[in-house]
């Protein structure tokens, strides 16, 4: 019955008009903007490592570690796999449509969060789509940037913020540690739960805690330090399948494509064509890759807004390298490793879902046993799913900070619940806890994406007047 619920709620966020929105939102910036995630992205990653001058509270750099850590985690290997699982290996080309196209989406939505922030007297910043909607549209459209604080609030709390990131590292310390779940600790109906997820559950709810009661500094420290070390652990492990299996990639591309146009095998051996598996694809990849990059959630300009620099710009430029090496590159490592193992007849990948079937996929291509490719997916989930903890737990209390009028006894109460949310959060299903997150990310999308479209103009004529003040850059 709960299932039933969730997947109604689900297809009518994310029905056609939200898909046509999200999309409109990124092409029509990537034309005002001149295709700036083409010809600037050299630009961008030099941006990266500039020393920062300016108002702000953080390095350029700190809030791009900030955003990634909040973005690299279990969509890059769990949301993937249940992507592909239920739209098909075609799910993957929409989620890189949408990346592409999200670039453009990150960059403005970054750039227009700096330029309507506002800095408190006592240095203290806050920004993000809720000023952008009341100061960009004008006060009478703050109704919309109140509603983008609720529903940030409640992704937070119920979606891509705290539950997801649980239950995949808890799934994935289970698979490590008890595959056959013969260990049970207790049962609620017909769910049974290992003693493998109750232990991993509370330290990482402990964990998170203690971090989380200090605050943004002590996020960005530890994102700074876990991000990119876990990043290159785990590009290492799928550089390692695809070079390991170069030459079955061009056959997971060839599926690739042929799933997201709808083209499948069907009797006698011809092709035929179905809308309802286009759709399907669609709708998971789309859903899974904003799930992933958070491009147009409205999430990563929250980060990007207390940065310490006097140009909007130079950080929406920053921060649209995240969309690049979440999607394009750690999402795609994750997919082809998966649909490399689809190719293979003797791939039996039914009945698997989640972290498993990434790690059975991997470990089908490496040819090895699977322990230590469990182990490591382990790990890197463990590190990646931390993180997007204590960065949504920032961005959520941002959204509830703005609708409190920076009450903090209410973002102390906040972070209380936050802290019990990741508590329960092991014992959902993956499809609950990700249908959930699609959910709440769809309705957060909505606001920002309708702001984004309005204030285009606006990104185009802050976008060319940089480049004309710093010609060079050009």
């Amino acid at each position: 019955m709960f299932d039933t619920i969730l997947n109604k709620i689900d297809d009518i966020v994310w029905g056609v008009p939200t898909i046509v929105l999200i999309l409109a939102t990124g092409l029509i910036l990537t034309i005002r903007a001149k295709g700036i995630q083409f010809t600037k992205l050299g630009r961008a990653f030099k941006q990266i490592f500039k020393k920062n001058e300016g108002q702000g509270e953080l390095s350029g750099f700190s809030a791009l570690c900030t955003a990634l850590s909040a973005t690299i985690g279990t969509g890059n290997i769990v949301g993937v796999a249940t992507a592909i699982a239920a739209g098909g290996p075609g799910a993957l080309f929409w989620m890189w449509v949408a990346a592409i196209l999200g670039t453009a989406t990150k960059y403005a939505e970054c750039m227009l969060a700096i330029k309507y922030r506002e800095v408190k007297e006592d240095g203290h910043v806050l920004g993000g789509p809720f000023y952008t909607i009341e100061k960009g549209m004008g006060p009478k459209w703050k109704w919309l940037a109140i509603l983008f604080a609720v529903f940030g609030v409640l992704a937070g709390l119920l979606g891509i913020g705290t539950m997801t990131q649980i239950n995949g590292i808890t799934s994935a310390v289970n698979m490590a540690f008890d595959p056959d779940s013969s260990n049970i600790a207790f049962t609620i109906g017909e769910n049974s739960y290992t003693w493998a997820t109750v232990i991993g559950g509370a330290v990482v709810t402990l964990c998170a805690a203690l971090v989380i009661i200090g605050g943004l500094k002590r996020i960005s420290k530890v994102a700074e330090k876990v991000v990119p070390a876990m990043a290159l652990i785990y590009v290492f492990l799928g550089l390692s399948v695809l070079i390991m299996n170069a030459t079955k990639i061009p056959a997971a591309f060839a599926l690739i494509f042929k799933s997201a146009f709808g083209f499948k095998a069907v009797a006698g051996g011809a092709i035929g064509w179905t809308i309802k598996q286009v759709t399907e694809s669609m709708q998971k990849g789309i859903a899974r890759g904003i799930f992933s990059n958070e491009a147009g959630l409205g999430s990563a300009p929250i980060a990007a807004a207390p940065v310490q620099t006097n140009e909007p710009v130079e950080q929406g430029l920053v921060n649209m390298t995240g969309t690049v090496i979440d999607t394009l590159i750690v999402c795609t490592m994750t997919g082809l490793g998966i649909v490399i193992a689809f190719c293979n007849p003797s791939f039996e990948w039914a009945g698997k879902k989640g972290v498993e079937l990434t790690a059975a996929a991997l470990s089908f291509d490496l040819g090895g046993d699977g322990i230590s490719v469990q182990f490591l997916l382990m790990l890197c989930l463990a590190f990646f799913a931390f993180t997007t903890i204590l960065g949504w737990d920032y961005y959520s209390e941002k959204c509830l900070e703005y609708l409190t009028n920076g009450h903090m006894k209410f973002v102390m109460i906040y972070r209380v619940i936050y802290i019990l949310a990741i508590a329960i959060g092991p014992y959902f299903t993956v499809k609950q806890v990700f249908t959930i997150a699609d959910i709440t990310n769809g309705l957060m999308a909505i606001p920002n994406c309708i702001s984004l479209i309005v204030l285009s103009g606006i990104v185009a004529k802050e976008t060319k007047a940089y480049f004309d003040k710093y010609p060079k850059l050009a």
